[in-house]
């Protein structure tokens, strides 16, 4: 993918920092339909997982599989990892990944009181540089280095951190905001000066500790585009996250296209891939997904977005919306008819026996060519729901049905120890 001036595009971080939300979490089902909601909306990358971690693997080697089968594309599937190097022996080992963003502290809080005396600032730099060219040699494509608490961390000392980077192979540094801590202004000049020396596109991690989140992740895109770097806008959906959460997507993509200095400004473009119509449906998607009600006053997609009570707002729309609305609900893909079944409802379980399947499925418009198919298609299902702990909405069952090798890898888990003991037999 070539690269384009003054881009901002987004990397979706939801089934990796999102997924990280205390007391929650997705299913590897629900994190795979999410895949392709991503996909669907035009998303530069999704970051996907953590390939060094076991229980992942089947995950992601089965979603790797469907960027193969071109369910998943062109958006690129990447990895988390810790920016060293055993982590990268076991990513490359285990998957097929080739997208990486590898993570390590920059600032002198973290250096102390998470490493211990066992890494300085030296020893960070050697770290990260070691990981990305053995993670070169490895064959991976591209690779973003995370300075973790970079709102934090001394600006000349980042500013080495990122040459260093880029010497040894890394395509993108990634500014992480890591406690919410920067501000628009000061997220403005830190990453000017760190993208005007090291001449590298940034990458804005933004946390919202201090509610700003998708505020300075603007603020950020704009600085590395008027400092001569594309940039790139790290997500999640919901604004879903550790403490106070993340940027949201929609709230970002809504900002690049609308805000007063981004509208209609070519120096500033929002990659074109990005479809706002799927912002509804993935947003419903990953509240229902992560158990997490959406707001009524969610940017763009809550219930009261669109909504008019006082008067003269009342009347000021009905005459013209523009009048109050920013932007169309059919532009968020919101608008179509709502079904409300009424009377019997039957759903697809756990325990759900092959007739009342089979009756879910014609509802989906899914034929089975025999009871042979349809029983393996229930196992699936069964197995999916155990996964879930609740019942699976469409998009799932259709994922199912249309791929049930890739779901059962997905499903597949296996502990280490159960691995050790079957590799000695």
């Amino acid at each position: 993918m070539g690269a384009q001036k003054n881009m901002v595009r987004l990397i979706d971080v939801t089934n990796r920092d999102g997924v990280q939300t205390s007391r929650l979490g997705l299913a590897k089902l629900q994190k795979t339909v999410l895949n392709i909601l991503l996909n669907k909306m035009g998303i530069f990358q999704s970051e996907f997982g953590f390939p060094f971690t076991t229980h992942e693997i089947n995950y992601l080697n089965a979603n790797l599989e469907l960027a193969r089968k071109k369910v998943i594309y062109p958006m690129r599937l990447s990895g988390w990892i810790r920016a060293i190097e055993s982590d990268v022996e076991t990513t490359t080992r285990l998957t097929a990944v080739k997208h990486l963003n590898m993570s390590i502290s920059t600032s002198d809080q973290m250096i102390k009181g998470k490493f211990a005396g066992k890494m300085d600032r030296k020893g960070v730099i050697k770290a990260a540089v070691g990981a990305i060219k053995l993670a070169r040699k490895r064959g991976i494509k591209s690779i973003g280095v995370n300075a973790e608490d970079a709102s934090r961390s001394d600006l000349d000392y980042l500013i080495e951190f990122g040459q260093a980077a880029k010497e040894a192979g890394a395509d993108r540094i990634r500014y992480c905001d890591t406690l919410g801590y920067d501000d628009p202004f000061t997220v403005y000049d830190r990453v000017a000066a760190l993208a005007s020396a090291v001449k590298i596109p940034i990458e804005l991690h933004t946390h919202n500790d201090l509610g700003m989140a998708v505020a300075v992740s603007i603020a950020g895109a704009k600085a590395a585009i008027d400092s001569g770097v594309d940039a790139y806008i790290n997500t999640t959906v919901n604004g879903m996250g550790e403490r106070a959460g993340n940027a949201d997507l929609v709230s970002c993509v809504l900002a690049l296209k609308y805000s007063s200095g981004f509208a209609g400004n070519r120096k500033y473009r929002m990659d074109p891939s990005i479809n706002t119509r799927m912002s509804w449906k993935i947003a419903q998607y990953a509240s229902y997904a992560f158990g997490v009600p959406l707001p009524v006053n969610q940017v763009g997609v809550g219930a009261n977005a669109f909504a008019h009570e006082s008067g003269i707002h009342a009347d000021g729309a009905l005459k013209d919306r523009r009048n109050y609305e920013l932007y169309d609900f059919e532009e968020l893909g919101r608008g179509e008819p709502e079904v409300i079944d009424t009377g019997r409802a039957i759903t697809a379980g756990e325990y759900s026996g092959i007739k009342g399947f089979r009756n879910v499925y014609h509802r989906l418009e899914v034929k089975f060519h025999d009871n042979k198919e349809a029983t393996r298609i229930l196992e699936l299902v069964r197995y999916a729901n155990v996964h879930t702990q609740k019942p699976l909405v469409r998009d799932e069952l259709i994922f199912i049905a249309k791929y049930p090798d890739i779901a059962e890898k997905i499903f597949t888990m296996m502990p280490p120890t159960v691995k050790a003991k079957r590799r000695k037999k």
